[in-house]
């Protein structure tokens, strides 16, 4: 349980230090929604130290994806009182980039190429090492280095809403 913790510990505040300051989840949280998942997926069957770190980053990116939906829901009115344009003249900042906007474009990037996909989820979101991202999609680190090359190319190109 306690190396468990730490590489948790590790993912959430890798996560958390790439979001937008205020934001309303802590690394803590994020840490223990994830342990709660993975608890509740007992049917996996835990290859090595690196198939747990691609499990957890995916699930951690999950939760974070979830709350900001859940915030964007709330943001646009769901469940809350209407009230006048001049009861409302309070702004609240922007996110330092939107998860929401950059998990669509990983799942456009995983239709269009997997093993990419995979690339930026364990560089990105579970912060593993060139070699590390390497070992656990049994490539070369140089495949590794191509990829993720490509794969931050084509995401800012999607992010941008595909300007050229």
């Amino acid at each position: 349980m306690p190396l468990v913790e730490a590489e948790l510990r590790r993912l959430a505040r890798g996560y958390m230090g790439r979001e937008r300051r205020g934001h309303t989840l802590q690394a803590t949280a994020l840490m223990n929604e994830a342990f709660l998942r993975l608890t509740d997926a007992r049917s996996i069957r835990w290859q090595d130290r690196a198939h747990f770190l691609g499990i957890s980053a995916r699930l951690m990116r999950r939760v974070l994806v979830d709350h900001a939906r859940a915030r964007g829901y709330r943001k646009r009115g769901g469940g809350s009182l209407r009230v006048t344009l001049d009861d409302a003249l309070i702004a609240s900042p922007d996110p330092a980039f939107d998860v929401l906007a950059l998990d669509r474009a990983l799942e456009a990037l995983v239709k269009a190429d997997s093993r990419k996909g995979r690339v930026v989820e364990l560089r990105f979101f579970a912060g593993l090492s060139v070699e590390e991202t390497a070992e656990v999609l049994h490539v070369s680190p140089d495949t590794v280095k191509r990829d993720w090359r490509l794969a931050k190319l084509w995401l800012l190109r999607e992010l941008k809403g595909g300007e050229q």
